[in-house]
């Protein structure tokens, strides 16, 4: 797991093909090749390789970094050549977190992402009921109550206003909880006797009744068991949207959580040559185990551009909807501490099963609660795995992730390093969470949380993501934040002993996220050998302010060497 090995496996960057190799299929040259950046555990905690001018690509792959001169030697008769006219290169990026479907159904559905008011909302999805058919389900996702001037949480009559008789379900923008109509209510049956589902919570009036806000999938899932399931049509239609938005992004790779059905549709768009990145795909930690490994033994574990990965599993919810698992009580809900969503002792259980089948484990756990739920797992599978092969277990290379570890308790952090634990962050989101973290956790805690320079200070490994579509794709509001600690605006900070380097933050979006999917001898940087992913920026980002990487624009994402994106 060192750092140095890992360099040194991945050979050096100026290596140029032997002269008995086959002719380059494609020749880039002219310029300004940033090749990758690799994290260390010792100041300044990356490793940058060294930049090129020209790059040579044979049957997808990278074969020759170097200088124009050199790697114009290498062109043969049917070489195409290809001229940057000095613009940025780069590692494509590889998001280690996203809702690919969740993401494409959110744009075909009431797309309520950045509506600043209750009554926007309501008009959004009055607009679409007027072309609904009698009895139809309105869906959609998106809302933020916390960019609202009155940041009240919506309620059933609120959507009785606009929706009439359809049942309707919209989940907030971090899919944590969602409102409800009563059309809805009354479809799942969910009556102010309902009893609260163990791990979720349904939101009650003064007088008891339901007030339409189901807090977590327990209580969620009510109401989305009821729903007509998507046609296959729409899973495509989906994906397609999802994938489109990914490429224009300079996404090159996604580890994603999304429903089987959607691993079938990436698998068709795979044969038929229409998948745009390499997708790993999540499955639910939480399904019998023999389902786990027919689907795992479904398609090819070696297939480059698309497979099963690691289970996810969910130890709480979230800041924003204060279901996140905390270990003191919120500070501004003192009677609340969020939401666990397993009892250690079954968690341990499920986790032992697994990881004795071979599965690589990661774990939703945004609060400090959540997290020590995680840790205490792995370290039961450590140890469970250690009684039973002790052999097996000197060789064996778990990579234990934690997803967005987002508030930590100050003595976690050597923990994740004792376990071999990744911490899989996305740093976009505190970007709109700065905005109320310090009120929901108070000062003292809050130190501790969004805390990237933290981890990797305690030697941690760190892979960058989005959680789309919880926030945009792109990847440079998530470079920014990284680097400023800033709102876009410029104008608050938060805890900046935390920042990043830009080089720091583009390892974290690259050769750690490729780490963290056991892809690192493949991809996250532009070697020889390695996976010719890479992408064309309108700017050097390594070299402009932190406002200029909010405006970068990506020209071009080649995926195996042939471009999937080219702006117009």
């Amino acid at each position: 797991m060192k750092s140095a090995v890992l360099v040194a496996a991945l050979g050096t960057a100026m290596m140029t093909a032997q002269a008995q190799s086959p002719a380059p299929d494609a020749v880039y040259l002219h310029g300004n090749i940033y090749t990758g950046a690799v994290q260390t555990f010792s100041p300044p905690y990356v490793e940058i390789k060294p930049r090129a001018q020209a790059l040579a690509v044979r049957d997808g792959r990278v074969v020759a970094v170097g200088s124009d001169a050199e790697i114009s030697k290498l062109k043969g008769k049917r070489t195409q050549v290809v001229d940057l006219g000095g613009r940025f290169v780069m590692p494509g990026f590889n998001d280690a977190h996203t809702h690919l479907a969740s993401a494409g159904f959110g744009k075909m559905n009431v797309d309520l992402t950045g509506t600043r008011s209750l009554q926007e909302m309501q008009a959004r999805i009055a607009e679409r009921v007027k072309t609904a058919q009698p009895g139809e389900w309105i869906l959609g996702r998106g809302w933020d109550h916390t960019l609202w001037s009155a940041q009240k949480l919506p309620t059933r009559q609120d959507l009785d206003a606009v929706t009439g008789d359809h049942p309707a379900f919209f989940g907030r923008v971090d899919g944590h909880i969602a409102v409800v109509n009563s059309a809805a209510l009354r479809a799942a049956g969910i009556t102010r006797d309902t009893p609260d589902p163990s791990g979720g919570k349904i939101d009650r009036d003064a007088a008891g009744e339901p007030t339409g806000i189901l807090r977590e999938d327990p209580a969620m899932e009510l109401v989305t068991t009821r729903e007509p399931k998507p046609a296959p049509a729409q899973h495509l239609r989906a994906m397609q949207i999802a994938l489109q938005d990914a490429a224009q992004s300079g996404i090159t790779s996604a580890q994603d959580f999304s429903d089987w059905d959607d691993f079938l549709v990436a698998e068709e768009l795979e044969n038929e040559g229409k998948l745009t990145l390499r997708l790993s795909e999540w499955l639910p930690f939480v399904d019998p185990l023999e389902i786990l490994e027919k689907h795992r033994a479904y398609h090819s574990q070696s297939d480059p551009m698309l497979h099963t990965a690691m289970l996810k599993g969910f130890m709480d919810g979230s800041l924003g909807s204060r279901t996140a698992a905390l270990l003191a009580p919120y500070s501004d809900d003192p009677k609340n501490s969020g939401l666990p969503q397993f009892d250690q002792t079954k968690l341990n259980a499920m986790m032992d099963e697994r990881a004795a089948a071979g599965f690589q484990v990661g774990f939703h756990a945004i609060g400090d609660r959540g997290v020590e739920m995680a840790l205490q797992a792995f370290a039961e599978a450590n140890r469970y795995l250690q009684e039973r092969q002790p052999q097996a277990m000197q060789n064996q290379d778990h990579r234990w992730r934690v997803e967005h570890a987002q508030v930590l308790d100050a003595g976690q952090f050597a923990r994740f390093r004792e376990l071999g634990v990744i911490a899989s962050m996305q740093p976009n989101h505190l970007l709109t969470d700065m905005n109320w973290a310090m009120d929901r956790l108070g000062p003292q805690r809050a130190r501790y949380s969004y805390a990237w320079k933290s981890f990797l200070e305690n030697r941690v490994w760190l892979a960058f993501g989005t959680d789309y579509p919880v926030e945009p794709i792109t990847p440079f509001r998530g470079l920014y934040a990284a680097v400023t600690r800033k709102n876009e605006a410029g104008t608050k900070e938060y805890f900046p002993q935390e920042k990043l380097t830009i080089d720091q933050a583009i390892a974290a979006y690259t050769t750690g996220s490729a780490y963290a999917q056991f892809a690192e001898h493949d991809k996250g940087m532009l070697q020889p050998g390695m996976w010719a992913d890479f992408v064309i920026l309108d700017r050097d980002i390594t070299r402009v302010s932190p406002p200029e990487i909010l405006r970068t624009h990506v020209l071009s994402t080649v995926v195996a060497g042939k471009a999937v994106f080219e702006a117009k």
